[in-house]
């Protein structure tokens, strides 16, 4: 407690202490072993010679036995000790032969008597005021329900700033932009100019949406108040609405200021979907939002940043120009933004000589801001663990395998034969990537479990793609399928390895059916509604806009797909199966292979020596629960 703020509380406390201290001072004084005899008894023992010592204070007299026992007397007010066992017969000499001694009165002795007397009452009444105190707290606690809980950050000491952010160019120049309405608001206002209402920022998780808004808390240098959608929303009415008026008084009364909401999608959801009624609590902290930014009152300098992944369950009245003005979109950072994104990752790690940043931004395509943090810091991990003082590109190519597939099973222990069909398996991805110009290279592939895999082929793209050809489709899907076809091949049988790769293809094929227009026989068309209901789910929402008979030729058409990039496969590996063989062997050897070892190998070559050396075999049987896993054995990053 600070008692500085409340010097109630600590006068309080005082006394509570000094009652304690009170009672623990009567309980010791009273606690002697005394006890009360008359007077003629203790005449009768000064003439038996048993007395050594009388003390006389107050009223009464202490009686002290040359045993070392001590006895309680009381006289009368003013009374005479010596004249009053004399006429009980106590004669002069007998008297001589006792020590009596008259203490002075203490000046505490009444004030203790008065408060030992008072003591019980002065507990009973500082327990009476502290249970007051206490009703009064929880009383004050639940009518601040309605208060708002963000938090303010007055931007004089910025902690991130915009050269922060890195891989969001275009975001950072929108935003700079209300940065500099709140600086310099005359030069706009000059020219008719008004200032935006709202700024929401759209993107997938990780792409650094609430950084960019802490970097512009930084760079405003006015007012930031921080607060998540979720915190509007409790359990009592009226609640959420209540504090956001109570945010925006604040807000009013520090402008022109910031106000950052995070996932406003927890409040900001469609009208009107809920299966409640109309009279729901977040549609009435929803309601309260859009008339705050957009009400009567519109000569404040307030701007509104949201977050959110989930634009498109959003209230329209929400997106209405004049509440949120502009919509900033934070993507996948492409080749040149991580490539930035790892330089400012990298700020103060010792790096080692043979760090390529330039190749880690080539390898990992699609990775967001919070991906590559993760990325640097599981090889800054490494590193440590490895006892180096450097992070080398080892680690890095380590810690890119672990983010996208997980980390190297190593204690897992499989027979030889589980280890020969593995190596087959992702060998006739690798084949079949290797002979179709459609595929990307391949960087690595590896039969050493890693995640659910109990093998991967990484093959990343060589450049950022916004659009996918109907012939890299095709492609693909046959590079899927070449680890069962390979099984088909060398074992006459096939295995649940390839569980995942089926997913991917029928996924794929699919969708080049349904939502690309890639059929032949269909045309240009999608079929389905993928309108999404808010609290149905995805899957129960999509709805079939097209009949039976059109259903039925959607089904052949993604069977004809997957069929023909079967045979391609099939061909493929029937042309080459020395190639598949040759690799097959390699990997059982060395387990783990390069782009240069692989490529190498397909030429007829000689393959180079492994840069690690391989891990020993290991000899034992796979258990049941893996077999029956059916987990996927290639990793290539095969699109969605």
């Amino acid at each position: 407690m600070n008692f500085s703020r409340n010097p109630r509380s600590y006068i309080l406390y005082i006394l509570l202490f000094g009652a304690f201290g009170l009672f623990v001072y009567s309980m010791l004084t009273s606690s002697e072993p005394t006890q009360v005899v008359a007077l003629n008894t203790v005449a009768q023992a000064v003439m038996d010679g048993e007395v050594r010592e009388i003390r006389v204070s107050n009223n009464t007299a202490t009686i002290i036995t040359r045993r070392g026992d001590r006895y309680r007397a009381t006289l009368e007010p003013d009374a005479d000790i010596t004249k009053l066992l004399r006429d009980f017969g106590v004669t002069p000499e007998q008297l001589n032969r006792v020590d009596i001694i008259y203490e002075p009165p203490s000046q505490w002795g009444a004030l203790l008597s008065v408060l030992g007397s008072f003591l019980p009452l002065l507990l009973f009444a500082g327990f009476l005021f502290f249970m007051l105190r206490q009703a009064q707290g929880s009383n004050n606690q639940a009518m601040s329900f309605g208060k708002s809980r963000a938090r303010m950050f007055s931007g004089d000491k910025p902690t991130v700033t915009f050269d922060d952010v890195a891989g969001a160019d275009e975001a950072k120049e929108e935003l700079k932009e209300v940065v500099e309405f709140l600086r310099e608001p005359e030069k706009f206002v000059s020219l008719g100019a008004r200032i935006p209402k709202g700024v929401l920022m759209v993107g997938p998780p990780g792409t650094g949406k609430t950084l960019m808004a802490r970097a512009v808390a930084g760079e405003a240098g006015v007012p930031f108040f921080s607060i998540s959608g979720s915190e509007f929303v409790e359990m009592f009415v009226g609640v959420g609405a209540s504090r956001v008026r109570d945010l925006f008084e604040q807000a009013k009364r520090n402008s022109p200021c910031i106000i950052f909401i995070d996932e406003i999608d927890a409040v900001g959801r469609h009208r009107g979907a809920g299966l409640g009624g109309s009279h729901d609590e977040r549609e009435q902290t929803l309601n309260q939002i859009l008339v705050e930014m957009d009400g009567f009152d519109t000569d404040t300098n307030v701007i509104v940043i949201a977050a959110t992944n989930r634009p498109d369950i959003l209230d329209p009245a929400l997106l209405r120009p004049g509440r949120f003005d502009r919509r900033v979109v934070l993507d996948r950072p492409d080749l040149r933004g991580r490539r930035a994104i790892l330089d400012v990752h990298v700020r103060g790690k010792p790096l080692a000589k043979d760090v390529d940043l330039d190749a880690i931004a080539q390898q990992t395509p699609g990775f967001t801001g919070a991906d590559l943090e993760n990325l640097v810091n599981e090889a800054a991990i490494l590193a440590a663990r490895r006892n180096r003082r450097t992070i080398s590109m080892a680690e890095f190519q380590e810690a890119i395998e672990r983010v996208l597939a997980g980390p190297e099973r190593k204690s897992r222990i499989i027979s030889e034969h589980e280890k020969r069909v593995i190596a087959y398996h992702e060998a006739g991805h690798a084949v079949v990537i290797y002979h179709l110009p459609n595929c990307d290279p391949v960087h690595k592939i590896s039969i050493v479990a890693r995640g659910m895999a109990g093998g991967y082929v990484l093959n990343p793209p060589a450049e950022d793609r916004m659009f996918m050809r109907k012939s890299k489709f095709l492609d693909e899907m046959a590079a899927a399928l070449g680890g069962r076809i390979a099984e088909e091949l060398v074992f006459g049988d096939v295995t649940t390895g390839a569980s995942n790769d089926l997913e991917k293809v029928t996924h794929m094929a699919r969708s080049m059916v349904t939502r690309y227009g890639m059929s032949d026989v269909l045309g240009p068309l999608t079929f389905g509604d993928t309108e999404e209901m808010v609290f149905l789910g995805r899957e129960i929402a999509e709805q079939r806009n097209y009949s039976e008979e059109v259903a039925q030729m959607i089904d052949e058409e993604v069977r004809k797909l997957v069929t023909h990039a079967y045979e391609r496969a099939r061909q493929i590996l029937i042309e080459h199966r020395d190639q598949l063989d040759r690799l097959a062997q390699r990997l059982m050897e060395v387990e783990t292979m390069s782009r240069a070892e692989f490529e190498a190998l397909m030429r007829g070559e000689e393959p180079p020596a492994p840069s690690a050396p391989a891990s020993k075999p290991t000899a034992s049987t796979q258990t049941d629960s893996d077999k029956k896993a059916g987990g996927d054995l290639s990793l290539s990053p095969l699109p969605a």
